[in-house]
């Protein structure tokens, strides 16, 4: 399997401050408190944080009292996220994996992928591996929360670009559509104190959906809701995200 873009250290020491600012970690608490409820789910139960990055979801959703499993492919966001764990005084389990060949069989009561992890594989079939390797991972009866970018609401958010400041790095972004809809390339430059530019990009894979949905219950989901938030408002021209809670 060729090496992504995604499982570079590098990049993710240069931007991971960037992408996991105040605002993302503030909003973790709420994000964790949403995700459970869609399951219904009690103290104790398993948890399968597939794309954990940093564990922001992964301590807040330990913090709740789950036993949560925190898997993603950078060693180095693994690390930053157990030693968040360790301040927070909860217990993660962290495994450093591919999700494109990570499973385990029937385990878990509930699996998330949430913010915009999804769609940046190489193939459609890889994307398509992840999913079935999630599904293979919850119990029957188990519910599957992910929350990304998708065609539509790219497209309601959509900007060519903006120029912001996290903290002392300065930020300019670039966007542009490939194909019809098909994909959305985004250049990000860092402009570091020193004056030292950092460029990256890369194309997120867009699913409609009505894609995604249909791709969840041809795996064998008994149904799967879609959302334009994490509190359940209608997946319509006013969604600010998408979120499909499906059902095994």
């Amino acid at each position: 399997m060729a090496k992504e873009w995604f499982e570079n250290e590098n990049f993710w020491q240069d931007y991971a401050p960037v992408m996991f600012d105040e605002v993302r970690w503030a909003e973790a608490p709420g994000v964790a408190k949403a995700v459970c409820g869609f399951a219904g789910l009690s103290r104790g139960a398993k948890i399968l944080d597939a794309g954990c990055g940093p564990g922001r979801i992964s301590v807040e959703l330990a913090l709740l009292g789950m036993n949560v499993t925190g898997v993603d492919i950078i060693q180095s966001e693994l690390e930053a996220a157990s030693e968040t764990a360790k301040d927070e005084g909860v217990s993660i389990e962290f495994k450093n994996a591919d999700l494109r060949t990570f499973c385990e069989k029937e385990k878990y009561d509930m699996a998330v992928n949430l913010y915009t992890s999804f769609g940046y594989c190489d193939t459609e079939e890889e994307d398509t591996k992840i999913l079935e390797n999630i599904f293979s991972s919850i119990r029957k009866g188990g519910t599957f929360v992910l929350e990304t970018t998708s065609r539509e609401t790219a497209i309601i958010n959509f900007t060519s670009g903006e120029e912001f400041y996290r903290g002392d790095i300065k930020v300019i972004t670039d966007f542009s559509v490939k194909g019809a809809w098909e994909g959305l390339d985004s250049k990000w430059t860092l402009i570091l104190p020193d004056g030292k530019k950092i460029v990256h990009d890369f194309v997120q894979r867009l699913y409609s959906a009505a894609e995604l949905k249909k791709k969840l219950l041809q795996m064998g989901y008994t149904s799967a809701e879609v959302y334009g938030g994490y509190d359940k408002r209608p997946y319509d021209q006013n969604a600010v995200t998408m979120v499909i809670v499906a059902k095994k």
